[in-house]
């Protein structure tokens, strides 16, 4: 899937629910040894690392309805259960609960909140 948006337009994106929009941090491209890793391997990881950009407003709780204490606000507004990943952290996901996009000619990946197994939060790690 490829979208062609100018790259102001990042921050015009909204991320629906528990989904997190991932920047994949460079593969290893090489081993310990030095052999140069072909990308059909490396598709193949079932675990991958990349940087948060985007999280949704996290799991949907339902409207409680409490009509008989006529106090409270009746509206019907939907409150959320935030995400545990924040901007900038450097997330470890499973690649294959993903979906790959292409974004400005640059890979991201929008995953579920459950997908990722660990965040690394450093203030300036995105920076």
């Amino acid at each position: 899937m490829t979208i062609n948006l100018k790259e102001k337009d990042l921050e015009q994106l909204v991320i629906m629910g528990d989904k997190v929009l991932i920047k994949p941090k460079f593969p290893q491209e090489k081993t310990q040894s030095g052999l140069f890793l072909p990308p059909s391997v490396i598709d193949r990881e079932q675990v991958s690392l990349g940087y948060v950009i985007k999280t949704g407003p996290g799991y949907p709780i339902p409207a409680v309805n409490d009509y008989d204490e006529p106090w409270k606000d009746k509206s019907e507004n939907v409150k959320y259960v935030p995400l545990q990943a924040k901007r900038g952290d450097l997330a470890v996901f499973q690649r294959q609960n993903s979906i790959e996009i292409q974004f400005n000619s640059e890979k991201y990946y929008i995953i579920s909140a459950s997908a990722i197994l660990m965040c690394v939060r450093d203030e300036g790690l995105l920076k």
